[in-house]
């Protein structure tokens, strides 16, 4: 049990470390856009780069894990990402917009891969404990994010260079990575988490079963036949649409928040930082509250409270005049947006021994939302402003709301512990 809890910190750290470093370069866009003077839609363009990379890498990152494991890819991809912020800052600074985007598609290209590896590990210590722990390790990607956040409105407000701060955080970022990952499990653990292939689980579920389809497992679960067989699986699919309406709920905000309240509001910088922490302030407490509602509730229910959540606080947000109560809206919209990704990773994860190959397959769905969301949002913005751009969430989120019962837990795992 000792390893186990040093295993669940390390992977709470290695979420945070990644929400650290992209808050950082979050809360800094209003920033990067006054220095390359671009208008929305030049912004969401600039903002689809990085979703190429990650959308572009991300099918790959089952292979990958399954070549080099979770604990190497994790810290590659983390070296990828803090260093393409790195040079999209520096190129800001420079005016010299192909530099930002270079740093952006690499930086795109480490947090795509990071984010599948570590909740690829994630899955595996959940699985192991046996109760539902994901929204917490997301939550450490939220800490990290309101941390992020924190420390981009700080700078913001005293002036501090764009590019001297994102060197900084990338550096702590990398740093808490490398220490972080010394801890994660096994290899061997992480493909056969619960019981190896021909025995029974922790909580008795015979691993011959494949719990998506409650059949017999069949065919290979590596290598090219196994990516491809997990995109031919329904529930696969749905489940990354499901993931797909969370990242949309949970990256638009991420992205257009900070640049939607200081030109909504006409007010500073460092006050659109401040909109994007309340944003993951509520999401962070959101996620930690989860893990015993998902526990006591199940995954549909808590899935479906949270989308409604999100359409109401979009809604508050994009319609009302007053600055204080499109923060409550900001607010709800986070508590919203919080467990739609966490659950997601935990049901393509059902089945450790296909989890990388499905994991993979729904992360690519899911990031699809940062490939349509930023030109979708920035495009939209050029005719209505950014407030109301953002309406346009509720039809992914109508989505998820269609598809939610593929993330039901497999039999045998009881919703109630």
């Amino acid at each position: 049990m000792l390893y186990l809890n040093a295993a669940s910190r390390a992977v709470f750290a290695v979420f945070a470390a990644s929400g650290f470093a992209f808050a950082s370069w979050a809360a800094r866009l209003p920033a990067v856009r006054d220095h390359l003077d671009l208008s929305e839609s030049q912004m969401g363009l600039l903002l689809l780069t990085a979703a190429i990379g990650s959308v572009a890498a991300i099918p790959l990152s089952g292979l990958i894990v399954q070549r080099i494991g979770t604990a190497r890819t994790v810290l590659v991809f983390a070296v990828l990402m803090t260093s393409g912020i790195a040079l999209g800052a520096f190129g800001a600074v420079w005016d010299q917009e192909l530099v930002v985007r270079a740093g952006m598609v690499l930086g795109g290209v480490g947090a795509g891969v990071w984010d599948a590896a570590m909740n690829l590990e994630g899955a595996a210590v959940e699985k192991a404990l046996g109760r539902s722990i994901m929204p917490t390790y997301h939550a450490g990607f939220s800490f990290g994010t309101v941390l992020g956040a924190g420390v981009g409105a700080g700078v913001a407000f005293l002036g501090v260079p764009l590019h001297w701060h994102l060197v900084g955080t990338g550096v702590a970022a990398l740093t808490s990575v490398v220490v972080a990952v010394r801890y994660f499990l096994p290899e061997s653990s992480v493909r056969t988490t619960g019981g190896a292939p021909g025995g029974t689980s922790a909580d008795g579920t015979d691993m011959n079963v494949d719990p998506a389809s409650s059949t017999p497992a069949a065919g290979t679960t590596t290598g090219l036949r196994g990516m491809l067989g997990a995109w031919r699986e329904p529930r696969t699919l749905a489940i990354g649409l499901v993931v797909l309406a969370a990242a949309l709920t949970e990256g638009v905000a991420n992205d257009w928040v900070g640049l939607a309240v200081v030109d909504g509001f006409g007010v500073t910088n460092g006050m659109g930082a401040v909109g994007l922490a309340v944003f993951l302030v509520f999401m962070t407490v959101m996620r930690l509250a989860g893990t015993r509602a998902i526990d006591r509730f199940g995954r549909v229910p808590m899935l479906r409270v949270t989308l409604l959540l999100a359409i109401v606080g979009v809604t508050i947000f994009a319609l009302v005049p007053w600055l204080w109560l499109a923060l409550v809206g900001v607010a709800l919209w986070g508590m919203g947006a919080a467990l739609g990704f966490p659950m997601g990773m935990s049901a393509s994860s059902d089945d450790p021994e296909r989890a990388p190959m499905r994991l993979a397959a729904a992360s690519t769905i899911g990031y699809g939302a940062f490939f349509i969301g930023p030109p979708l949002i920035g495009f939209l913005a050029d005719h209505t402003g950014y407030r109301l751009a953002v309406l346009v969430l509720a039809v992914p989120t109508i989505l998820g709301l269609v598809v939610s019962a593929s993330i039901r837990e497999p039999a045998g795992e009881p919703a109630t512990r």
